[in-house]
């Protein structure tokens, strides 16, 4: 009888085509599959929490009731819902060994809600890159006409947006289809001359790109504007009591306050009592400077971390675009899909990490058990525990 050298078992089990294994081990193929399974999964859940968390801050804080924490909220349910309707499904695919069990429409329908959230945080980044430009650079328009309708409208418009880009490839035949090597309903890019794969990811690019500009033109407006002319005092200049030149308003005021001035208020002195109230929405103090810069910083965060985690996934695209016949290797696109499903969940981490507000409202919000025990003393605390 004829035995088997038992060296060679964990060779074949590790390179059986089918991934399983002859002397009951685990083999590569599992533990990959094992690995996508608790990954998605801890990316699902916080996803879930973080998101409907700093959903649920702002809308129960009126302090945070400001156009730039509208488009965070819709920026966090947009990326809620992805990872409660389409996650799901790869997990499944992932379960069954890359394979889609459910019909085709629904793969269209999955394949659909991808492309729609993907384009929606590319459409919506750029619009909040815009709007923090305006912010710094033209803050009396800023603060005049971005009122909550400006926000709603601009909302939608990114939606319809999203929606124009995602909907016309489900009437395409074989557009959106289950791809093996990604465990994932969607877009099915190919070669340029086969279909408008190339018009589809330029115009994901330019967004991206044009996102990344807006932000390089603010920090280049704040360069110039680093060092302020300071203010020089010059006296004014006095005959017979008459004040003109620099100055002249404010002495003329101090006269007439004290009694020196007799008859009517001076003429430099009209219309400033009427401008008082104007003058908080013209001028932008420096908390108020700080405050949008802190907001810029953290959008940009969000923005930089959307690059980042979808680059090798949009290069890996291209790269089916332009080289026929191509073999994009497994282990570098499952990397890539996969920092593309965490994108949805490291948003809310950046922003209660860099926003001072959220945390603040955070703590107020926690139970009061938690307060009290954060304000106690050590040795307090040590005897509550």
């Amino acid at each position: 009888m004829r035995t088997q050298n038992p060296l060679l078992r964990p060779c074949q089990a590790i390179l059986s085509s089918d991934g399983s294994s002859n002397s009951g081990g685990v083999s590569a193929t599992d533990m990959s599959a094992y690995f996508k399974l608790v990954f998605l999964g801890l990316i699902i859940c916080v996803s879930l929490v973080g998101n409907l968390l700093v959903s649920l801050l702002v809308l129960r804080d009126r302090t945070l009731h400001k156009a730039p924490y509208f488009f965070l909220l819709d920026l966090c349910l947009a990326d809620a819902v992805r990872s409660a309707a389409c996650f799901p499904f790869v997990l499944v695919s992932v379960h069954n060994s890359s394979a889609w069990t459910y019909s085709a429409l629904s793969c269209k329908v999955v394949a659909f809600m991808a492309v729609l959230f993907c384009f929606h945080a590319a459409f919506m980044l750029f619009c909040v890159a815009v709007t923090r430009y305006l912010a710094i650079a033209h803050h009396r328009f800023y603060a005049k006409r971005m009122t909550i309708w400006t926000c709603a409208a601009i909302i939608c418009m990114v939606w319809t947006l999203a929606v124009a880009m995602a909907f016309p490839p489900v009437f395409d035949v074989g557009t959106y289809k289950f791809i093996r090597d990604e465990d994932q309903c969607i877009f099915e890019h190919r070669y340029l001359k086969t279909n408008d794969t190339l018009g589809f990811m330029l115009m994901l690019a330019v967004v991206v790109l044009a996102t990344h500009g807006f932000y390089a033109k603010l920090l280049l407006f704040e360069y110039r504007h680093r060092k302020m002319k300071p203010v020089q005092l010059v006296p004014a200049i006095s005959q017979n009591w008459t004040f003109h030149g620099p100055g002249a308003t404010g002495q003329a005021a101090a006269n007439w306050i004290a009694g020196f001035g007799r008859g009517p208020m001076p003429p430099t002195l009209l219309g400033i009592r009427q401008n008082l109230h104007n003058q908080h929405r013209r001028l932008l103090g420096m908390e108020e400077v700080r405050s949008e810069r802190r907001l810029g910083r953290m959008f940009y965060t969000i923005t930089l971390l959307f690059l980042v985690l979808w680059a090798p996934y949009i290069v890996a695209c291209f790269w089916r675009v332009f080289v026929k016949s191509c073999t994009i290797p497994h282990r570098y696109l499952s990397i890539t899909v996969w920092m593309s499903f965490a994108q949805a969940g490291v948003n809310p981490i950046f922003c209660l990490l860099l926003n001072e507000d959220l945390r603040k409202v955070l703590r107020a919000h926690l139970p009061t058990y938690w307060r009290t025990k954060q304000h106690l003393p050590q040795d307090e605390a040590y005897c509550i525990m």
